[in-house]
């Protein structure tokens, strides 16, 4: 694949007319896009647009029934989640996923399994080798829990945080992959104005880590604040594409979402 991302590099992922239906449903109509490396890309559009399904065919939880996804040239729809994670795709979801009796360090250290070297004889007889990655891997979660201002709170079980702590945990797991792409999926629901801010202050933090962040999000203030690229889909059509400034100016956008 050839193609040409909005920056002039290759895109880092791209879609060539990507369906996905439900029986009679199709959640995905032909989606064509592609999305350069090392930007804040938007998605937005009304429930049922198809906002994260479109994730979870990037992140390989669903199967496009039609169309073909590709990350750096390499065709990903088919392949099983954790071989996409292995090339460097990570996500959160809607509702906070963490293992909320386990420490917050421990639910990052979890997120560094995909990077370990150690096999299962290694860990079970708890082998001098093994015992120093684990040490290794717990001071790497720590930089991650620093980054997100989790540092704190690393001893506590991942339940006792507020909503706007767990959040900031789940990126820093995501994070603790090493992902060159991460999809974050509404991860503004819930918070208050501040958290918000703080949000997108961590989301323009990622991005000068050079990782391509994917958002999908309904609070439009935010979106507008801090996106590089907005996708607009509209009952699993492409509706738009732009900057915020082209996006917030385009009357279909405006008529289908935005309103007046």
């Amino acid at each position: 694949m050839n193609a040409t991302a909005t920056n002039g590099s290759a895109p880092i992922l791209a879609f060539e007319d990507v369906k996905m239906h439900f029986g009679g449903l199709a959640a995905l109509s032909g989606i064509s896009y592609e999305i350069s490396p090392g930007l804040i890309q938007s998605v937005i559009g009304p429930n049922g647009a198809g906002k994260t399904t479109l994730f979870n065919c990037i992140s390989g939880l669903l199967e496009p029934t039609g169309g073909r996804i590709f990350l750096d040239g390499r065709r990903i729809n088919g392949m099983a989640p954790h071989l996409i994670a292995g090339l460097g795709v990570s996500r959160t979801f809607q509702h906070v996923a963490l293992f909320k009796t386990m420490s917050v360090l421990e639910n990052v250290m979890l997120g560094r399994h995909p990077r370990t070297r150690s096999g299962f004889f290694a860990s079970g007889l708890r082998l001098p080798g093994m015992r120093r990655e684990e040490k290794q891997i717990a001071e790497s979660s720590m930089q991650y829990l620093e980054f997100v201002g989790l540092t704190n709170v690393a001893q506590l079980p991942a339940g006792a945080l507020p909503l706007g702590k767990q959040k900031a945990l789940e990126i820093a797991r995501a994070l603790a992959t090493e992902p060159r792409l991460v999809l974050l999926d509404e991860p503004a629901g819930g918070l208050n104005m501040t958290e918000t801010e703080e949000l997108g202050e961590l989301i323009r933090r990622i991005r000068g880590r050079g990782i391509t962040v994917i958002l999908v999000e309904h609070d439009m203030s935010l979106i507008m604040n801090i996106s590089d690229r907005i996708l607009v889909l509209n009952f699993g059509v492409k509706l738009a594409t732009g900057t915020p400034e082209e996006i917030k100016a385009n009357p279909a956008v405006i008529d289908a979402y935005l309103g007046s």
